[in-house]
């Protein structure tokens, strides 16, 4: 046969030339007279080796690779079709090599070179699928001996003239593509060839001379004949294993010996170890420059080396993030929120991983000798700086991330991923929405479990609702449970942060004080709905501004719990009974009960504080209840009134150590706590203080009408008597004005608002709020508050005054009395004589009688009329000092005070302070 392929000559049916020339022909459907030298000369190259798919026959992992490969393209539709169509492959039990057909369909849509002629394109379905016939298990290979045969026919002059025709000249097709990926150069020149015969079968480390395996027993056909025909072709093969270059490795560590550049696919291949935090043979880690950077012994051209540096960013990045992970799952106190967000950063890098493997497989794929890969698809740093661009950017927040969440846990840490989620990249908000969401759904679980059964797990102090074993029950509501303003996400509001405290406190509150365990009504069909995605109620928590179903959520158990939680207060423990029973007896509201009290205890407490007995007090208290409507009031309330002693003072009396108490437990002292139970003293002692003035007054007065008539028959007492009238009338009115203001401006006032409060109240912070209101309302207008102190001291010393004003007139009027009565047995003693017949007193007694009343007219009455002149003076100057006090003061009400105290100017004509014109605007008030 000529060299050109001319006729066949059919002299020896079993030559393996012969028949491998028949073979190929017949694939590329080529007459007997075309040439097919390079189609044949591909052929013996491919049969002589013994090459295997890149991939291992795993049809999942084949299936894998089509269906990114197809996603990468955005074809969405083709990648669910072809998960269709490989079900149905899957179902076919028939089918023993699923794998190869998958790769072998792979393959065939991967080629989509342009440019090829139809000559070249028949060939290259031939030489791309004649490797799929080969085992994709690799086998092991041994040494075998080659028996040197020489063709006669003109078939194998064919064959000869062929290979040797095509290793002087250079392919522009399959031989190209394929030295471009083995690595090895047809430019480089020898005088016997131009160009070098790959043998990807041959022991790595075996020397460079003609020296090819063989599969072991188990062969294929392929392979039998191709040691048939390397037999045949000895001579030619030791001739040319002169020529073959070294592996890829080799040269490059060849070339780096001798001082040459490296290669780029070298630096391709240490960036693929970089990219996981590990040093290369080239690029390591520079401790001192805390980055990856080039050996400097290693010759680089500066370009690749600047591009070589900056991908080894990506490298450090990745260290950074997996040094973070590393250091804080071992951290035990890092806490769940803290762990979630690590394993979120581990998806990341898992997602980066499998990446990674993507491009380790291109690097094998490319280093495999027996795939062709056009130099247009192999890595290089370029292309690797484009793929790898996005990885980067998304690897550089997450090191952001981890830098910005540095020493944080728990909320704090929700609250620093949070604030990332407003980056305006798209991108990186989607992924740090997706970190979120996966580090609050521990506090999702938290939030449920405190929200709907009380419990709080929270073994690292991460939730936002702290609590305090060390307290006691009775303390529960107010010392147990407090807000970690540091642990509250930003996405959960302060005003949702406080029910959400408050709905805990609740549960807690009714099993541990109320002692009732019973459900909350509809409780348990929002759990089962609220808690049923624990995903999508996390996306809910964190989407509260584009819904507000979360608000929805936590107002509907707020409202539930809240509800049962009064419920229980006042159905069980009587609560509104147990406030207004403090409003009628600490505050004085009963007042047949209060002014019956006064009239038993009035010999009592005038005694010396420390003559009096606790047991005596109480036995005064129960005969007032006895003859009052306070005996109406239930047996519980009675039970909790007692009397109280306060500490003994130097001089005090009874009056001034007195105090009623009232007793209380259980939930009720939860609203009435013993800070509270401290108001209620001071403000009783006030009112105590200010009815025993009005008491004082009234027994002051009831003397005065008493002894009015009595004491005419003495015409020199009525100076002295009109004065007291208007010094006790002056004192009555003012005493009226502070009881009117304090009864009805302050006591009944504060007490309307108080119950409208209570019953509109949601829950059980709501009434304690409104009580503490209502107690310092009447702290502050009672003048019991510190900027009020001058006042009240003023206001002691009227009082003080008044007392001593009905001791002088006690004393006056005894004396007077006396004086009438010695006058009256004067006049009797003369009437009886005279009715004797005798005469009616002698010089002597008549002289006595006289002094008497001349001392009587010139001591007693006017050292009284003194008194009480020195006494109205001082009251009057208290008074007006009172008033002046009172118009300077910030509050309206006590400046409308002084006008009602001064309602005719009397005091107003007396003190220039209060003509001013400004005496009631000293005070600005700020709106």
């Amino acid at each position: 046969m000529a060299t050109g392929g001319g006729a066949e000559t059919v002299s020896d049916k079993d030559n393996p030339q012969k028949l491998l020339l028949q073979l190929v022909r017949h694939l590329l459907h080529k007459a007997p007279d075309e040439d097919v030298t390079v189609q044949y000369q591909y052929a013996l190259r491919l049969i002589s080796s013994n090459f295997t798919p890149t991939v291992e026959g795993d049809d999942f992992q084949v299936a894998q690779r089509i269906r990114k490969k197809l996603a990468n393209q955005s074809r969405v539709e083709d990648a669910a079709k072809f998960s269709e169509l490989y079900t149905k492959l899957k179902s076919k039990a028939e089918l023993k090599n699923k794998w190869a057909i998958l790769y072998v369909l792979m393959t065939l849509a991967e080629d989509k070179r342009p440019g090829r002629d139809k000559s070249m394109e028949k060939m290259r379905v031939f030489w791309q699928g004649l490797p799929r016939m080969a085992t994709s298990t690799p086998y092991p290979s041994r040494p075998t001996s080659h028996e040197n045969t020489t063709a006669s026919s003109d078939e194998s002059r064919t064959v000869h003239q062929t290979m040797q025709q095509t290793y002087h000249t250079q392919s522009s097709g399959i031989g190209s593509g394929l030295s471009s990926i083995s690595g090895y150069s047809q430019s480089e020149h020898h005088p016997s060839a131009t160009g070098y015969l790959t043998f990807p079968g041959r022991t790595p480390g075996a020397a460079t001379h003609y020296g090819v395996t063989f599969a072991d027993d188990n062969q294929t056909t392929g392979t039998r004949l191709a040691r048939m025909l390397t037999t045949a072709d000895s001579q030619q093969s030791q001739a040319r294993s002169r020529y073959i270059t070294p592996t890829a490795n080799s040269r490059a560590l060849h070339d780096s010996e001798e001082g040459s550049e490296v290669s780029e696919s070298q630096l391709v291949r240490d960036l693929v170890y970089v990219f996981q935090g590990i040093d290369g043979h080239i690029v390591k880690f520079n401790h001192t420059e805390d980055a990856f950077r080039i050996d400097p012994q290693v010759v680089v051209s500066k370009p690749m080396r600047d591009l070589t540096h900056k991908l080894g960013e990506l490298g450090w990045l990745f260290k950074k993030v997996r040094r973070y992970i590393d250091n804080r799952s071992q951290d035990k106190a890092f806490g769940v929120i803290g762990q979630s967000f690590c394993a979120a950063l581990q998806q990341e890098l898992t997602e980066y991983y499998r990446l990674l493997a993507v491009l380790q497989a291109q690097q094998e794929h490319e280093t495999d000798q027996a795939v062709i890969v056009e130099p247009s698809e192999t890595l290089s740093l370029i292309r690797l700086k484009v793929w790898m661009y996005e990885p980067t950017q998304r690897m550089k927040y997450l090191a952001i991330l981890v830098d910005g969440c540095k020493d944080k846990k728990g909320g704090a840490l929700c609250s620093s991923v949070e604030s990332y989620t407003m980056h305006g990249d798209p991108a990186v908000k989607s992924l740090m929405k997706h970190i979120l969401k996966v580090v609050a759904l521990p506090v999702r679980s938290m939030l449920d479990k405190w929200i709907y059964e009380g419990q709080l797990e929270d073994k690292y102090h991460e939730f936002f609702v702290a609590s305090d074993p060390t307290v006691k029950e009775e303390k529960l509501w107010h010392e147990k449970y407090s807000l970690r303003k540091s642990m509250i996400p930003s996405f959960i509001k302060m005003d949702q942060a406080n029910k959400i405290l408050s709905i805990g406190k609740s549960i807690n509150f009714l099993h541990h004080v109320c002692k009732n365990n019973e459900p909350i009504k509809g409780r348990s069909e929002d759990k089962e709905e609220e808690v049923t995605d624990r995903y999508r109620d996390t996306e809910m928590l964190l989407d509260q501004d584009l819904d507000g179903s979360f608000q929805q959520v936590i107002d509907a158990v707020y409202q539930d719990t809240s509800k049962r939680l009064l419920h229980v207060l006042h159905q069980n423990f009587s609560f509104l009974e147990h406030l207004k029973a403090m409003r009628r007896y600490l505050l004085l509201g009963q007042g047949d009960f209060i002014q019956h009290l006064l009239d038993l205890l009035e010999s009592e407490l005038a005694k010396p504080a420390n003559s009096l007995y606790l047991h005596n007090l109480t036995g005064v208290l129960e005969t007032a209840i006895r003859a009052t409507n306070a005996q109406f009031d239930d047996a519980d309330i009675l039970h909790r009134l007692d009397v109280r002693l306060l500490q003994i003072s130097p001089g005090d009396t009874g009056w001034d150590v007195f105090s009623l108490d009232y007793h209380v437990d259980g939930p009720i002292s939860t609203v009435f706590t013993p800070q509270c139970k401290l108001l209620y003293l001071r403000v009783f002692n006030f009112l105590w203080r200010a009815k025993r003035m009005d008491y004082v007054l009234n027994q002051v007065w009831r003397g005065q009408m008493a002894n009015a008539k009595a004491l005419k028959p003495i015409p020199e007492l009525s100076p002295v008597l009109h004065q007291c009238h208007i010094l006790a009338a002056q004192m009555i009115h003012f005493v009226q004005q502070m009881q009117y203001y304090i009864n009805f401006e302050v006591m009944e006032c504060s007490w309307d608002e108080l119950c409208k409060k209570v019953t509109a109240a949601e829950d059980l912070d709501h009434i304690i709020a409104a009580h503490e209101v209502f107690l310092d309302t009447i702290i502050r207008r009672a003048l019991l508050d510190q900027q009020s102190r001058p006042l009240l001291t003023q206001l002691r010393a009227i009082f003080d005054l008044i007392i001593q004003f009905q001791g002088t007139q006690e004393t006056f009027f005894k004396s007077s009395l006396e004086e009438l009565t010695l006058r009256a047995s004067y006049e009797k003693q003369i009437a009886a004589k005279s009715e004797q017949g005798e005469w009616g007193l002698s010089q002597q007694e008549e002289e006595d009688e006289r002094r008497r009343k001349v001392k009587f007219m010139r001591e007693v009455i006017p050292t009284n009329r003194a008194q009480l002149k020195v006494l109205a003076k001082s009251y009057q100057d208290m008074v007006q000092k009172f008033l002046v006090s009172l118009t300077e003061h910030a509050d309206d009400n006590l400046r409308l005070l002084a006008v009602r105290l001064d309602f005719n100017e009397v005091y107003k004509a007396k003190e220039p302070k209060l003509r001013s014109p400004m005496a009631f605007k000293k005070t600005k008030k700020v709106f």
